[in-house]
């Protein structure tokens, strides 16, 4: 399983790249591995509201239909459109261009309490 140490992750297998206040995201190697074959994925509208904790998309897999949980809260500023036509992404390439949004942070500092790359390992048992 993948886990780079440059992002922060979620509990809910969220990956978090900061750049200033804009942070991408996307689902970690070991949620889209656990979650099988992605068919489809509910992007966000740009200009959406999210809250750190709460479930603001989906995504449907062979196996079941699981909510995206934000990890930071903010404003939905970018979507990854590619994902529409093919959501394979995800599986393919989860923390390139499988990304699914950038979120512009009302806090930034809710980065850095996200989980590390060693916490979330440990999280996941790898």
């Amino acid at each position: 399983m993948e886990t780079p140490d440059d992002l922060r992750y979620s509990s809910d297998h969220e990956w978090a790249r900061a750049d200033g206040r804009l942070v991408r995201i996307g689902l970690t190697d070991f949620a889209q591995d656990n979650l099988g074959d992605v068919v489809y994925v509910q992007i966000p509208d740009v200009g959406t509201v999210v809250v750190a904790g709460d479930s603001f998309s989906e995504v449907e897999s062979t196996k079941s239909v699981s909510d995206i949980f934000a990890p930071v809260s903010g404003t939905v500023t970018e979507v990854n459109t590619q994902l529409e036509a093919t959501p394979e992404l995800v599986n393919r390439d989860p923390y390139g261009e499988g990304w699914l949004c950038v979120i512009e942070a009302d806090d930034p500092a809710q980065v850095e309490a996200l989980l590390d790359a060693a916490a979330y390992r440990s999280l996941v048992g790898d």
